[in-house]
């Protein structure tokens, strides 16, 4: 991302926008970059700003540091107000003998923190804790993984691994310590990494929570007149379902425990949601055969009751 734009011009919405149509508004735009969709080049590198630009105008607090510091706002400290950051990086020295109602000293109080220019360094100063967005497939999220991804910082850029534990789900933090920002200072602590998770919108599977839902097609002769039938899992593997005769298209079969993993609690559930599937081509003794079950039906499914 470059300096001239900030997190709102890469979503396209206004710094003012809701929750809601910042939602949206990188819905759209992950969907246009993906790199399993678009393989233009630069695509990657547009994803992965936009998903980290919805990473933090997504939660309120961090979006409030971002507006108060702007891109700069992971390195400040959590307790530090706008103006006096603002007045601190505008002038090299600016602080040198000045004194608050209180009587601190901002040459003390900044002191080495914006990496020299202030007079006298106090101490190691630890580095500060850094969130970056991290995007994994529904398959890691119940299986988990290793993976390798560059990160581009205040350091410039370098590669991290990762372990991603099985059972993660979107939105978790997974925390690499002492991989965060640089301290200020001879032995001052690094601060950690804290990988955000946004699980990649899959074709096939929709996830609520630790829960997942799939479609399930029926032929119209399965759900009159009841079928055993096999389902692939999103964890791998597949699992028998029986159809109850007259099923309808939208009956939701419950496969418990069958969602995504929770490795301290209560797993997600699989939702099969039915789907009944008419063949798009007949032969002629297929259609002689709906034609006589439609004469022998007398039921209207639009009639009320």
């Amino acid at each position: 991302m470059s300096d001239s734009e900030d997190f709102y011009q890469l979503l396209g919405v206004s710094r003012t926008a809701s929750q809601d149509e910042i939602q949206k508004a990188y819905r759209k735009l992950a969907r246009k970059y993906h790199p399993d969709v678009n393989k233009d080049p630069g695509a990657e590198e547009k994803f992965k700003a936009v998903s980290e630009a919805y990473d933090v105008l997504s939660e309120p607090e961090k979006r409030k540091r971002y507006d108060a510091f702007g891109k700069d706002f992971r390195q400040v400290p959590p307790d530090m107000d706008p103006e006096t950051y603002a007045r601190a990086k505008a002038g090299s020295g600016g602080f040198s003998g000045f004194r608050s109602a209180e009587g601190v000293d901002f040459e003390d109080l900044f002191g080495g923190m914006f990496g020299g220019g202030f007079g006298r360094q106090r101490g190691p100063i630890p580095g500060a804790d850094q969130e970056a967005g991290i995007e994994i497939s529904l398959s890691e999220a119940y299986h988990g993984g290793r993976r390798s991804f560059t990160l581009d910082g205040p350091e410039g850029s370098r590669t991290v691994d990762v372990h991603i534990p099985a059972g993660v789900s979107n939105g978790k933090r997974i925390r690499l310590a002492g991989q965060g920002g640089y301290g200020s200072g001879e032995g001052a602590p690094r601060g950690d990494l804290y990988l955000v998770v946004h699980l990649v919108p899959d074709k096939r599977y929709q996830v609520d929570g630790r829960d997942v839902t799939v479609d399930l097609p029926l032929l119209p002769s399965e759900a009159a007149l009841g079928a055993t039938v096999a389902m692939d899992l999103p964890g791998g593997g597949e699992a028998k379902l029986k159809i109850a005769p007259g099923t309808s298209s939208g009956r939701k079969l419950r496969l418990r425990g069958r969602g995504i993993p929770n490795p301290r609690g209560k797993p997600g559930d699989l939702y099969a949601a039915v789907k009944i599937v008419v063949p798009k081509e007949l032969t002629d003794e297929q259609r002689k055969l709906y034609e006589e079950l439609a004469a022998a039906t007398d039921h209207n499914p639009r009639r009320p009751g």
